[in-house]
């Protein structure tokens, strides 16, 4: 992706709240990702603005609007593009997520819309379980465990807005997420045994979804490509790829094709580094029988 947080074309687009340099992103940033998607279907279906304009029951200068992320989407418009492009219900979505952005960290939200139209996604982490495997158990652990401390309010509303994002493993049949998970996430127990043993049995019922690939990095392993530590690789329906580095109050985003090209083989040799899918799910099974 190439927009910075002014908007202005850059490789690397950097947003947070803490530290020098880094701002909040503007509220236009979610507007202009749903026109983006609006835009990626409206191109696929083979119509032009004016052609689609007066289908959708809507003028030209509205769509354009919208498109350019200029100005929100009328009430019904999401419903009617989304049945009139045939987008799988990801515009519908994309207009649920504009209104739920307190939810999630401001720095996320561009990615969490990026999400939804994603042909492919690779995930590898090595602090925490990544939220699109979260039990509701673990992901209060974190909420709560957050410094400085949140509300009752915040917590509930991050939990909620965390359990809507997983439904996009369910939801997207055709996209295929892959993630490579340390072992020692397991081992850390956070929240306790009993928090442990449930998100090891809501990992493994993941794995059985067609489009969910889950493999384990050992504890031991003397040869590691993610070093540098997590990553995520996302693949858009233009067959575009760009990345999402997350650090503390910041997430990095990705489009330059080089650096793009460095995190596809890091993720490729971590991939034959990892345990098999069967050895990964015989683990989960040996680390939960442990306990």
């Amino acid at each position: 992706m190439t927009h910075g947080t002014d908007g202005s074309d850059s490789t690397y687009g950097t947003f947070g709240n803490g530290g020098t340099n880094r701002t909040e992103p503007e509220p236009h940033y979610n507007l202009k990702m749903f026109g983006e998607i609006v835009k990626t279907f409206r191109k696929r279906a083979r119509l032009t603005q004016e052609q689609f304009a007066p289908l959708v029951g809507y003028s030209l200068e509205t769509v354009s609007s919208i498109e350019q992320g200029r100005r929100l989407p009328p009430p019904d418009f999401a419903e009617r593009a989304d049945s009139l492009l045939d987008a799988f219900g990801v515009i519908l979505a994309a207009a649920k997520h504009l209104k739920r952005g307190k939810g999630l960290a401001s720095w996320f939200r561009q990615w969490a819309l990026l999400e939804l139209g994603a042909l492919s996604l690779y995930t590898y982490e090595c602090r925490l379980i990544p939220g699109l495997l979260q039990t509701p158990a673990y992901a209060r652990r974190l909420f709560t465990d957050q410094l400085p401390p949140l509300g009752d309010e915040q917590i509930e509303a991050q939990l909620a807005a965390r359990l809507e994002r997983q439904e996009l493993l369910r939801n997207r049949p055709n996209t295929a997420f892959t993630f490579i998970l340390e072992e020692h996430l397991f081992l850390r127990q956070l929240g306790g045994e009993e928090v442990t043993r449930e998100l090891i049995d809501h990992v493994l019922d993941l794995s059985e979804l067609r489009n969910v690939d889950i493999q384990i990095m050992p504890l031991v392993r003397h040869h590691h490509a993610g070093l540098d530590g997590p990553m995520q690789l996302l693949e858009t329906p233009d067959h575009q790829w760009l990345g999402y580095l997350e650090g503390q109050e910041h997430g990095q985003f990705i489009s330059d094709p080089k650096v793009i090209s460095a995190l596809q083989m890091r993720c490729a040799s971590m991939r034959s580094q990892a345990l098999s899918l069967d050895d990964s799910k015989g683990l989960m099974r040996r680390m939960r029988g442990a306990r």
